[in-house]
């Protein structure tokens, strides 16, 4: 069963890389503007002063607009570094310098505050490959960000950004993976479970 299981999602993931690989460069400025507005949307509705979010990849949805925003408007940003043993460090945010974690993503300069400094934010903004209609979300596969939100003992609402055609009916999930109240598109918010 996990054996089929994991065979969907590579098959799933690189369907996806593929599809985020082709988009246009109007297309990509579009979803941004999308995004920007919409998370900007987001955190204002739920009266966010601190936000764990990441810097987005080239062939993600981008996030940069909204955290230059929050930024902006006092809004605590906390962004993660990848460790080795599989967990999140995190890193305010300060519009400055980026650098590479160790898995290569983009990752911010300023202080490392360790993996439990996310438990002080009021709005979780994670990137995923799919989510489905029942809250269930499809990451990249390294698992960093199910680990982190299943060792949280009290979740703020969870939200994560994908483009619209990658809000499905379903994706193939595993125990391990962990849901998201609701997902920022390029044309929306959908809230799919409210936060308890």
């Amino acid at each position: 069963m996990t054996d089929d299981v994991s065979h969907d999602k590579r098959a799933l993931r690189a369907e996806l890389r593929e599809r985020r690989r082709i988009c246009t460069a109007k297309e990509r400025n579009d979803s941004e503007v999308g995004i920007t507005a919409n998370l900007i949307e987001l955190a204002t509705r739920t009266g966010s002063t601190s936000v764990a979010a990441y810097l987005s990849t080239t062939d993600e949805p981008q996030t940069r607009g909204f955290l230059h925003w929050a930024s902006e408007h006092n809004i605590t940003v906390l962004l993660p570094i990848s460790r080795a043993d599989g967990l999140l460090d995190w890193a305010p945010y300060d519009g400055e310098e980026e650098n590479s974690d160790l898995i290569g993503m983009p990752a911010p300069t300023s202080e490392v505050l360790g993996p439990i400094a996310i438990n002080d934010v009021d709005l979780i903004i994670v990137p995923a490959a799919s989510v489905d209609r029942s809250g269930m979300r499809m990451g990249w596969g390294r698992g960093y960000f199910d680990k982190t939100l299943g060792s949280m003992e009290a979740k703020p609402p969870v939200y994560a950004v994908i483009f619209d055609n990658e809000y499905v009916d379903v994706v193939p999930t595993e125990v391990h993976d962990q849901p998201v109240n609701g997902i920022v598109t390029p044309t929306g918010i959908v809230t799919i479970t409210e936060h308890n």
